[in-house]
């Protein structure tokens, strides 16, 4: 009987291989699936690594690397978001190996008095008894005092404690240093004092749009005058208040919901779900089904939906359901869940603000967990056996590579060659070739010219050859690469064309051999899955490569390069970011908020400035 997915040992080598290196948190589970740590990153890929390095990891640490079997992933958006996703994961999973708090008292506040002539600031932790406005939940103490001190530098509203203001008879040092506008002596009118303390109350509510454009008028004035060691300090606050104005999306809205998602990838499907209970993300799970005709994403939703729901406990399932596919069978589907629960629950997809943030965490989600299944060695080497079965080969392919072409309207045109073997992508000995000297949008040519410069010059370098070499394309193509072949003597790669068939749909593809034959595997069949995970990233690396190539062409700076940012808008990104470098780190959240920057625009905008 072949190994199950719980039979197998974890691969740490191929997981973090192909980790994300962005925020999130990270849960660890034993064979019997059972929660052992959660921890969170402000990148994945480095925190995780430092778990299975050869030296260094303390006695407990190692108990519970030898116990890990899985290992699941949840992008957020910012580390600030993933310390509060961290925390509720903890509190509502209790993991062994973490440390458990007692209660919710543990996230600090920003507290503001009322009832004062001079109310104050303060840090708070704890119950909320004292008459005033709470400001939070902030990830960590750290993040409180930030925004105190940031306030304070800004709007001088007090933070000392009453015994000490009541008692002051002359201003402190903070007042001599400008951080303080010394209400204890009255230095400052009730009314200028209370305008300020209006401003800063917005500013913790998120309404901070006067305060921004103050800034940016400040530096440029500061900029006009030649000043610019101050035009940097208002830069830095600018960059500050962008950062403390971060919108928190693991804690947000209320209500109980699920929210859940698929992505589908060389014949696997993983459908990710998020647990939200009063507004907060309290949990996180992946599944893997199993799918012989290669649905689509929304197919295999709905047959999730359906299966995870009819018959569930009342108890667990919440009132509302955010799907990230419009479902065929919605209205169906509401209905069957509703009647078997005796109660209305509602089936959505078409959603925004909070709730589009969480399934776009859901979904990437999905996406990584799945990448990490495809890159499982267990996973691969099942694969590369199936393939060697449906091609008649005697010994397993231990070097296998792949050619794509990529152009716009046959302009830039990129060819790339990809290489795996049984551990993997080998991206050391991936190759993209920029062809020159053909008629626009000539594939074959384009493919002459790829195959003739990769296989010279592993001749003349006595390089290794593949076994198997997979051409994306149809019968043209394929004979186009074996005369390539032929003219250089080489005649012992099987070569085989990836004809995608009139649907395009993955599962359907033809293996077409240079010998006339076409072979049909069927849709589940590990041996497709290897070849479409191999072809789709010969895709994925030859767009790329047309991209970076389209791109140099432009001699411009880099927000010239991106499509609908013209002069008007790229002053006001640089005026609220306050430079290039912070527009970079914003993500696509922070843009939305520059004046003229739609949410379409945004990410535009984003995706141009990090892509590969």
């Amino acid at each position: 009987m072949a190994p199950t997915r719980a039979d197998i040992a974890f691969d740490s080598e191929s997981f973090l291989k192909n980790l994300t290196k962005q925020p999130g948190v990270y849960q660890m589970y034993d064979q019997a699936g059972d929660i052992l740590y959660v921890g969170k990153a402000k990148n994945l890929k480095n925190r995780v690594s430092s778990y299975f390095r050869s030296s260094g990891l303390n006695a407990k640490t190692q108990a519970l690397v030898k116990r890990i079997h899985s290992i699941e992933i949840t992008v957020a958006p910012s580390e600030a978001e993933a310390l509060v996703l961290e925390h509720n994961l903890i509190k509502s999973q209790k993991p062994p190996f973490n440390i458990l708090l007692r209660d919710d008292k543990s996230f600090p506040y920003i507290f503001m008095s009322e009832g004062e002539d001079y109310p104050r600031l303060a840090f708070h932790r704890g119950a909320k008894r004292k008459k005033g406005k709470y400001f939070g939940p902030f990830p960590n103490a750290g993040a409180v005092r930030d925004s105190l001190n940031f306030l304070q530098k800004t709007f001088g509203v007090r933070q000392c404690e009453d015994s000490v203001y009541q008692n002051r008879t002359r201003p402190c040092l903070l007042y001599q240093i400008n951080r303080c506008s010394g209400p204890c002596v009255e230095k400052i009118s009730q009314e200028d004092y209370h305008s300020d303390l209006e401003n800063t109350r917005l500013f913790l509510e998120g309404k901070s749009d006067q305060l921004h454009q103050r800034l940016v008028q400040k530096m440029e004035k500061a900029s006009d005058n030649l000043n610019f060691e101050k035009a940097a300090v208002y830069r830095d606050q600018i960059t500050a208040l962008r950062q403390v104005q971060a919108q928190q999306v693991i804690e947000a809205g209320g209500g109980n919901m699920d929210v859940i998602t698929a992505y589908s990838e060389a014949g696997l499907s993983c459908v990710h779900l998020l647990y939200v209970r009063h507004g907060r993300i309290i949990g996180s799970k992946s599944y893997f089904p199993k799918d012989k005709l290669s649905s689509s994403e929304a197919e295999v939703l709905s047959a999730f939906v359906a299966h995870h729901y009819l018959g569930h406990s009342a108890m667990d399932t919440p009132p509302n359901i955010v799907l990230g596919y419009d479902l065929e069978d919605r209205t169906s589907l509401e209905e069957a869940i509703s009647k078997s629960l005796d109660r209305p629950v509602k089936i959505t997809s078409n959603v925004r603000t909070y709730k589009a943030k969480w399934l776009a965490m859901a979904n990437e989600a999905a996406r990584q967990n799945l990448k990490n299944l495809l890159n499982n060695r267990q996973t691969l080497l099942d694969r590369f056996e199936s393939l060697q079965d449906a091609l008649d080969l005697d010994d397993m392919p231990g070097r296998i590579e792949c050619f794509d072409i990529s152009h716009s309207s046959g302009e830039n045109t990129v060819a790339s060659c990809v290489v795996f073997d049984i551990n993997g992508a080998v991206k050391s000995d991936y190759r993209r070739f920029n062809i020159e000297g053909i008629t626009g949008g000539d594939d074959y040519a384009a493919m002459k010219q790829a195959i003739t410069r990769r296989y010279t010059r592993l001749q003349k370098e006595a390089k290794p050859l593949p076994e198997v070499l997979f051409i994306d394309g149809g019968r043209g193509q394929l004979n186009m690469a074996k005369s390539v072949l032929d003219e250089l003597g080489i005649a012992d790669i099987l070569t085989i064309g990836i004809a995608k068939g009139v649907t395009r749909k993955p599962g359907m593809e033809t293996l077409i051999f240079t010998d006339g034959q076409e072979k049909h595997l069927e849709g589940d069949h590990s041996g497709l899955h290897l070849i479409q995970q191999i072809r789709d990233e010969a895709h994925r690396f030859a767009i790329t490569g047309h991209k970076q190539q389209r791109d140099r062409k432009r001699k411009t700076s880099t927000l010239e390069q991106i499509p609908g940012v013209g002069a008007k808008r790229r002053r006001e990104l640089l005026k609220h970011f306050g430079g290039l470098q912070e527009v970079m780190k914003a993500n696509a959240d922070d843009l939305t908020k520059v004046n003229g920057i739609s949410k379409k625009m945004a990410m535009d905008i984003y995706s141009a400035l990090h892509s590969e």
